[in-house]
């Protein structure tokens, strides 16, 4: 049987490739860094989620090695089963006070925090009114669970109203959206989005992973920078990007909420205890996000710097102050190889297409960190416009 399932599997491979959108992954030798080495050497590191470049920050590293003294290497079971250690606990209050939120759930993920939400809270009497460039993670979440579905257009205010007009007649109502757009760097609008909900009865979640440590008063993220921490119900978010960069997800929430996934969410009943050294060494990152205005600064001067640079040199980036910031090419071929000619360049950057990204919108999708230098960000510049005239000569 498998001879010919290996066969249509190998076709549809054959044609990914063929179509541009194969996504390599390549070794880094190195701890994740503003610098790597990959096997062609060493390279200046753009694509990765280190905003604040705390992953190989010394005091988180010195924590995790503490923590595998205290607390060893894992837990070997579940949360309710012998799961959880007073370090688990410890971090949860934390995030709790940091994001302003009742109390806080871990999750080994924040894909499987958004997968554990939808289903515990909705059902088929409910409606979920979800933004349409919302990520993967909360779409299937959303799939999991038998609320009825609408999807409004991107940071559309008027067409979420329309939507939860449509949606009037269900029990409970949950609009869901990124906080931060991983693909664009574009910030959901959720002080109108709010306001919407207390309109038409409605609960707001937000996925805050790309902002919490660095967006909004102190980094606690976009419902802070909006003022509106009070007002959104549930937070869902990583400790695999700014909070550190290894692994982990929360939900952050009215307390109701969060006792209720304790009982039923299924991502969190069945999966393994967070590991005790990632809850330790996230305890040291918040502990370092207190006095870590410097870092924000620090992040916010290099994405506005590169921002400025490649404008400046014609190349099209999609308007905003995040540091994700967009390089647009347009078509998925021509977006891998200048990530090919970049990487020759000593400059570690991704192309993406679709499915990722829409069809005909292609990009170089390059991350900004605090750990970068001025002249990292100015080589940086220099090979795309390098790159540039290669691909065109």
């Amino acid at each position: 049987m498998y001879a010919n399932v290996r066969d249509d599997l190998q076709k549809t491979l054959d044609e990914i490739k063929a179509a541009g959108l194969f996504k390599p992954e390549r070794v880094i030798s190195t701890p994740q860094s503003s610098s790597v080495t990959v096997p062609t050497g060493d390279v200046l590191n753009f694509c990765a989620n280190n905003y604040l470049g705390l992953a190989d920050h010394p005091e988180v590293v010195a924590a995790a090695k503490d923590a595998l003294d205290r607390w060893g290497y894992g837990m070997a079971s579940v949360r309710f089963i012998c799961g959880t250690q007073d370090v688990h606990k410890e971090l949860e209050g934390r995030l709790s006070t940091f994001l302003g939120q009742e109390d806080t759930i871990l999750y080994s993920s924040c894909f499987d925090a958004n997968g554990g939400v939808f289903e515990t809270l909705l059902d088929a009497e409910d409606a979920v009114i979800s933004d349409a460039l919302n990520h993967a993670s909360i779409i299937d979440g959303i799939r999991l669970s038998k609320a009825a579905r609408f999807r409004y257009a991107n940071r559309d205010m008027a067409d979420l109203e329309t939507k939860l007009k449509e949606a009037s007649g269900a029990r409970r109502r949950l609009i869901v959206t990124d906080g931060v757009f991983s693909m664009d760097g574009y910030i959901a609008p959720l002080k109108e989005i709010c306001d919407l909900a207390d309109r038409y009865d409605a609960m707001v979640m937000v996925d805050d992973s790309h902002a919490v440590g660095f967006t909004g008063p102190g980094g606690a993220g976009t419902p802070a920078l909006h003022g509106v921490s009070d007002r959104v119900d549930i937070i869902t978010g990583t400790l695999g990007k700014a909070l550190g960069g290894a692994s982990g997800g929360y939900v952050a929430a009215r307390a109701e909420i969060v006792a209720l996934l304790r009982q039923r969410s299924r991502p969190y009943l069945f999966s393994n205890s967070l590991a005790p050294v990632i809850a330790a060494a996230s305890l040291k990152v918040l502990d370092l996000l207190e006095s870590a205005g410097d870092l924000r600064e620090k992040l916010a001067a290099n994405t506005k710097l590169f921002r400025t640079r490649m404008t400046e040199e014609g190349f099209e980036i999609l308007p905003g102050e995040h540091p994700i910031a967009p390089v647009m090419i347009g078509d998925a071929a021509e977006a891998g190889r200048m990530a090919e000619l970049l990487l020759e360049r000593g400059v570690y950057v991704i192309g993406f297409s679709y499915p990722v990204v829409p069809m005909g919108a292609a990009r170089i999708r390059v991350q900004l960190s605090a750990a970068h230098s001025t002249e990292d960000i100015e080589k940086t510049v220099a090979a795309f416009v390098d790159a540039r005239a290669s691909m065109k000569g």
